[in-house]
């Protein structure tokens, strides 16, 4: 079964563009469902059922239109870095990646009839230069850190902290591009927008 149309569950600019930019033709509902790890729930299986919750939860409501879902993890040292809750704690996460290689996970999950299509990891590893108390600061004093995971942006001015990536890059800014079209393919989903 075809289908024109694909509901993005994510108000996230990155992930809104890098869909965009690929020529795919969607709405977007967010899914307001509250990311909360388990306890010891291993990083992978976070953001895997963190994008299958958020995917099925917009799905129920969305009768048979397909939904993709997605959710971005920072793992550095064993710790997951979520989006700071502070300034303070957005310069803790930068400190702790300064000079030092983490690891980006971003899940996504496909599903259509309230019932889970597809659901994959992707993992990226991204290796920061070692970053001054000045730098750090001037970067907390715009708006980028904030919403993101593990406080910075690769495609903003964080970009200017990264030594190497490892991997995918479109999934470090939160989506992995060509394995979500894939999936998409897979499931007859029409990605192409007419104006393309």
């Amino acid at each position: 079964m075809r289908s024109s149309t694909l509901i993005l569950a994510s108000g996230s600019p990155r992930r809104r563009n890098l869909l965009a930019l690929a020529g795919v033709a969607f709405n977007v509902v967010e899914s307001g469902v509250e990311e909360i790890r388990r306890d010891d729930e291993a990083p992978h299986a976070f953001a895997l059922r963190m994008a299958r919750e958020k995917a099925l939860y917009v799905s129920a409501h969305s009768a048979d239109t397909p939904v993709l879902a997605a959710d971005t993890i920072v793992v550095c040292g064993g710790e997951i870095l979520g989006k700071p809750v502070d300034s303070e704690d957005a310069r803790r996460m930068l400190r702790k990646l300064s000079g030092v290689t983490h690891t980006v996970i971003t899940a996504f999950a496909l599903a259509r009839g309230a019932t889970i299509l597809e659901n994959i990891a992707v993992e990226s590893r991204v290796t920061f230069r070692e970053l001054s108390q000045a730098e750090i600061s001037a970067y907390l004093a715009t708006a980028e850190p904030y919403d993101k995971a593990g406080s910075y942006g690769i495609q903003d001015g964080g970009a200017a902290f990264i030594a190497h990536v490892e991997g995918s890059r479109d999934n470090v800014m939160g989506l992995p591009v060509r394995e979500v079209l894939d999936a998409l393919r897979r499931h007859g989903v029409n990605i192409q927008r007419s104006d393309v």
